[in-house]
């Protein structure tokens, strides 16, 4: 059975990359080994490439990036290094980020860095819970959005009464389910 035999007409195609961990690799190694993946699925565009499922039945022209805790700030750091470099053969449209892992040494109203992210992302989708400590970084990453002047729209989502990556731990939850539906949706809306 090839893959479009059993792929519904809104499906996606997820990769995962592992990359370099800390303490023994320090930043920006895990940036790198992503980048490095996300370059080698790019290659496939045009119908290039060994992988059958990225070059026969991946849209290019609608990529997100998403990750969960450290996931999340790498997807952010690969969307900016999108909108700071350039990528042949995709189009990067959005950006999850569950429970993004950004940490500083200074308090949150002290940072400055205003995130560039690629003219052709549309959207962000922030996910964050209640009882997260790094819950109140993931609103101030939308707040920093917003007052960039960046023109895409991003939307917050925020888990009640759950911790950091609860839907990875308890996956059929009321709230897990929820952000599936949420995430589904934010990866559709623009399709017929």
């Amino acid at each position: 059975m090839t893959p479009s035999q059993h792929t519904p007409p809104h499906y996606s195609i997820n990769t995962f990359t592992v990359y370099r961990l800390a303490p023994e690799h320090h930043l920006p190694a895990a940036y790198d080994d992503s980048w490095v993946a996300i370059k080698w699925v790019a290659s496939h565009s045009g119908g290039d490439g060994q992988e059958p499922w990225l070059k026969d039945h991946v849209d290019f022209q609608r990529v997100f990036f998403s990750g969960d805790s450290a996931g999340g700030n790498i997807a952010h750091n690969m969307g900016m290094r999108v909108g700071s470099e350039k990528l042949d053969g995709i189009s990067l449209v959005g950006l999850v980020l569950a429970h993004a892992f950004f940490w500083g040494e200074k308090p949150i109203g002290n940072e400055s860095s205003e995130p560039i992210l690629p003219r052709n992302l549309t959207r962000v989708l922030v996910c964050v819970a209640e009882k997260d400590l790094l819950k109140d970084r993931g609103w101030y990453y939308k707040e920093v959005l917003v007052k960039s002047g960046w023109k895409g729209k991003v939307e917050i989502m925020e888990a009640k009464g759950e911790e950091h990556v609860f839907h990875l731990f308890n996956p059929t939850c009321e709230n897990a389910v929820a952000k599936l539906k949420k995430l589904a949706s934010f990866f559709n809306q623009d399709k017929a």
